[in-house]
């Protein structure tokens, strides 16, 4: 039914962008606009202009180019449409240590290229980006004083009170913390992440499906290299990361048994009786007949560390979270004690329709 569903809305695609017109879109973003009606050369000023809560959903076409800006969207009911992801691409290069007046820094959510914090939203044939040199600043010793601290630059955070996030055939790029998903559920399909350091993340029910996972390299060598994953899913929550017929791979210059598929975070968090780990976030990855490149550990996962009540500094372990595997092939697919297989009765739980539950994407593409 994906696949039908995914032919039908190319099909819409491409009719709609032979011929970008009122009936298919209520604006466009242009990078010329010259007085037309309804057309806008920023991505924020085509968002802003819409309604705050459209009854049917709102189209905007995005035409091919680089739009160098920050994008916050906050209106539900909206669809953004590239021509291609290859061709119409939304860049910023903000980072978390970044200082934007004396004394405070943006912060990992600060950083964000583009920010969701709406539901029913419907994004393809984009790319967001973010193109903060990591490697770069990466590649420095950890005593040079011209080292960013705050490397952590995120192209897509969705944000809460963000559900029914839809994003197809579209690239997601950065290296650290590429893609936050901290809220609701959200679907991403056909879609390229690419990043190095815990490269998606968050505490969101995000399903991943046909889509390519892909570790790029680091300014210096590191072990491990990077970390695929790293949820903050909470305990009552059932569903974390999920990935269905996806591909792991890597950049080659990305060695052999240097990759964990994830490792649990728990972020620092504020309570009434402290500020220390949230010891309820116990994370959830899971990979579902997914190719594995080489470069995925022989141990699967890794351990991370947190400050926890009463303890201080601890490593969380990864087989205290809820990391499994189940059929997946390729060099990366080992099977050993590390990586942990659901059994054929615990894998049915995982179908992208009760992954979803009752939201209905397929009606909300044109």
């Amino acid at each position: 039914m994906a696949k039908i569903l995914t032919i039908i809305f190319l099909c819409c695609l491409q009719l709609s962008c032979n011929s970008v017109n009122s009936e298919q879109y209520n604006s466009i973003v242009k990078k010329s606009c010259r007085k037309a009606p309804a057309c806008f050369e920023k991505i924020q000023a085509a968002i802003d202009a819409a309604p705050d809560n459209s009854a049917a959903p709102y189209r905007i076409h995005i035409n091919d180019g680089i739009y160098r800006e920050k994008v916050l969207l906050t209106k539900s009911n909206l669809q953004l449409i590239g021509d291609d992801a290859k061709k119409t691409r939304i860049v910023f290069n903000d980072y978390a240590g970044k200082e934007f007046e004396p004394g405070k820094t943006l912060s990992t959510p600060g950083s964000a290229t583009f920010t969701v914090r709406a539901q029913d939203i419907f994004i393809s044939n984009l790319t967001i980006e973010n193109d903060f040199n990591f490697l770069v600043n990466d590649a420095l010793a950890n005593d040079n004083p011209n080292r960013i601290s705050g490397s952590q630059a995120v192209a897509l955070f969705i944000d809460a009170p963000s559900d029914k996030v839809l994003i197809r055939d579209s690239a997601l790029l950065g290296n650290q913390d590429t893609l936050f998903v901290n809220s609701g559920r959200s679907w991403f399909d056909q879609v390229l992440v690419a990043g190095n350091v815990d490269y998606i993340f968050g505490k969101g029910n995000a399903v991943f499906t046909n889509s390519e996972i892909k570790t790029l390299a680091r300014g210096k060598l590191n072990n491990p290299y990077g970390f695929i994953t790293a949820p903050s899913t909470n305990i009552t929550s059932e569903y974390g990361l999920t990935f269905l017929h996806c591909r792991l791979t890597r950049a080659e210059s990305v060695p052999d048994n240097s990759t964990p598929l994830g490792r649990p975070w728990h972020p620092t968090t504020t309570f009434a009786d402290g500020r220390y780990a949230d010891p309820d976030a116990v994370g959830k990855s899971v990979f579902i007949k997914t190719w594995m490149d080489s470069h995925i550990t022989i141990d699967g996962w890794y351990s991370m560390g947190g400050t926890a009540k009463d303890v201080g500094r601890k490593n969380f372990l990864p087989e205290d979270a809820r990391f499994f595997e189940y059929k997946s092939t390729g060099a990366g697919a080992i099977v050993n004690n590390k990586h942990r297989q659901l059994d054929a009765a615990d894998a049915e739980k995982y179908t992208l329709e009760k992954i979803l539950g009752d939201w209905k994407p397929s009606n909300k593409i044109f």
